[in-house]
C-alpha cells in the first residue's frame, strides 16, 4: 500500500482573495469559511503555512500544521515536500479554496503525476506528486501546463484530470 500525505497551503487571511476584496467582498471570512470546508473533508490533512494566526486557527480545528519559513504558494510547497522527502510515496497538494471538496478524501491517484485541472483548464487546485522531493512547482497562469512539462522532465507518468468537484477553486466573484 502507498503511503500518502495531503498537505493544503494556507497563507494569511488577511492576504487571501485579493481579487474577492477588489468586489466587495471579505476575503478574510470566505477564505477561512472555504478552508475549513476542505480541512473537514480532508481528517488527516497537513496544513502549510507561515501565518501564526493560520497555525493556531487550524489546531482548533485539530488539524496538523507544518510551520514554513518562507512565503508565496511555489516557495511554502517547495520547502514543505523538501522537509517530508522520503517520508510519504506520495503528496497531494489540496488548494485551501475549493468550493466544493466533496470526496477529495477518498481521491487515490496513481503513480507518477496527476493534474486535477481547475474549471478553466489552467491552474492545478489538486495536485499528486511522488513524496521524493525533487518535483519543482510551477503555480500561476497556465500551471497545469507546467506542472506537465516538470512531469515530463522527471520522465514521470502524467495524468490530467478535469471536471472533478474539487477542481473549482474560487479566485473570481463567479466562481462562488
Amino acid at each position: 500500500m502507498t503511503s500518502r500525505r495531503v498537505l493544503v497551503p494556507i497563507k494569511g487571511f488577511h492576504e487571501a482573495k485579493a481579487r474577492l476584496r477588489a468586489d466587495g467582498l471579505d476575503g478574510d471570512d470566505l477564505a477561512r469559511s472555504l478552508a475549513e470546508g476542505v480541512l473537514r473533508s480532508l481528517p488527516d490533512a497537513l496544513v502549510i503555512t507561515n501565518d501564526d494566526d493560520v497555525a493556531r486557527w487550524s489546531t482548533t480545528l485539530n488539524v496538523e500544521v507544518l510551520d514554513v519559513a518562507v512565503s508565496g504558494l511555489n516557495a511554502s510547497v517547495q520547502e514543505a515536500t523538501r522537509l517530508l522527502a522520503g517520508r510519504y510515496d506520495q503528496l497531494v497538494i489540496a488548494h485551501a479554496d475549493l468550493r466544493d471538496p466533496t470526496g477529495l478524501n477518498a481521491f487515490m491517484p496513481g503513480d507518477g503525476v496527476t493534474i486535477v485541472t481547475d474549471q478553466h483548464r489552467d491552474g492545478t487546485p489538486v495536485l499528486a506528486i511522488p513524496g521524493d522531493g525533487r518535483f519543482v512547482f510551477h503555480y500561476g497562469p497556465q500551471s497545469a501546463r507546467r506542472h506537465l512539462e516538470e512531469a515530463g522532465r522527471w520522465g514521470l507518468a502524467a495524468t490530467v484530470l478535469v471536471d472533478r468537484p474539487w477542481a473549482r477553486d474560487v479566485d473570481r466573484r463567479a466562481d462562488l
